[in-house]
């Protein structure tokens, strides 16, 4: 009877400690390294506590201020202050500490959160950048099309038209089947023969079994645009191999290679194309992708691994 009695008085006041403390006394004083003046107050709220708890003990519930002893204690001794206040500070360490975690590791998840929308909004952004750039020169070809009158200008404008379809409404999404990605570039390159004609000459190989396979989308298209972009200076005719391979170890190992003139054409890495791809790829794969470029005689090579 008495253990229930004495819980009843104390326990409020053990929540009503541990409140001051971690909402009062820790954001004020600890979180600005004012050390000195927490320790003092704290010394002092628990000596407020331990008059308010003996007193209401002894009024409430028993004159026996401390029956757990082996002899009879009276109040206000120095081992019951003692004894009360080492009791009082494990309490309120204990809930302290608890309350402490739990607000590191909700911290720590918001804070992740918060980073996870930052990638993905920094994605977003990095996807959205090709498409505009994509755009204003497929329709700067379309307007010289047309200037000239050329039968080729409604073709260009139904493969535009599936393009936006599959940028609008595709390509939102995270990942996408690889076979359609392969129909887009697909697209773009007979967009890019329309206006070329027989100066360019593109061949596709697929080896494995892609059915299944996803991939971010607008990954690829880049590096096929500076194939044309390079490759068809000074009326130069480009042939270019593009080849998707899926492994046994599921890796995507995508290359592409197109010829252009060394000695007046210089391949630099530069503009939106490749800064925007080896970006999304650090974001998208961390150090799990693996992205080369090397020159072997008059031909540009691009060798690019991920995982799927």
């Amino acid at each position: 009877m008495y253990s229930i009695k004495s819980n009843l008085v104390e326990f409020p006041l053990h929540i009503f400690i541990v409140y001051v403390n971690v909402y009062y006394l820790i954001p004020k004083f600890i979180l600005h390294k004012k050390y000195k003046r927490y320790i003092l107050l704290l010394l002092l709220a628990l000596c407020l506590l331990y008059v308010v708890r003996t007193g209401l003990n002894y009024l409430l519930v028993t004159e026996n201020i401390w029956p757990e002893a082996e002899t009879p204690q009276k109040a206000f001794t120095f081992n019951h202050i003692i004894a009360v206040s080492l009791g009082e500070l494990y309490v309120l360490a204990l809930a302290t500490a608890i309350k402490l975690t739990i607000d590191r590791v909700y911290e720590r998840k918001r804070y992740e959160g918060l980073q996870a929308i930052q990638l993905e909004t920094e994605l977003e952004f990095l996807k959205i950048q090709i498409q505009p750039h994509f755009f204003f020169n497929t329709l700067n070809n379309l307007y010289a099309l047309t200037l000239d009158k050329s039968k080729k200008a409604p073709e260009v404008v139904l493969k535009l038209s599936e393009i936006m379809e599959y940028i609008l409404y595709e390509a939102k999404e995270p990942e996408i089947r690889l076979y359609n990605e392969i129909k887009y570039v697909q697209n773009y390159i007979d967009l890019e023969k329309l206006r070329f004609g027989d100066r360019v000459k593109v061949e596709i190989s697929i080896l494995g079994d892609i059915e299944s396979s996803k991939v971010p989308p607008l990954l690829f298209l880049p590096f096929i645009e500076n194939c044309f972009k390079h490759g068809t200076k000074d009326n130069n005719n480009l042939l270019v191999q593009i080849s998707f391979e899926k492994t046994k170890e599921d890796l995507l190992k995508f290359s592409v290679v197109n010829n252009y003139n060394q000695f007046t054409n210089k391949i630099k890495n530069h503009g939106i194309g490749n800064k925007n791809v080896e970006r999304r790829l650090e974001l998208l794969f961390g150090d799990k992708y693996e992205l080369k470029t090397s020159t072997e005689k008059q031909n540009y090579i691009v060798e690019l691994s991920i995982p799927l």
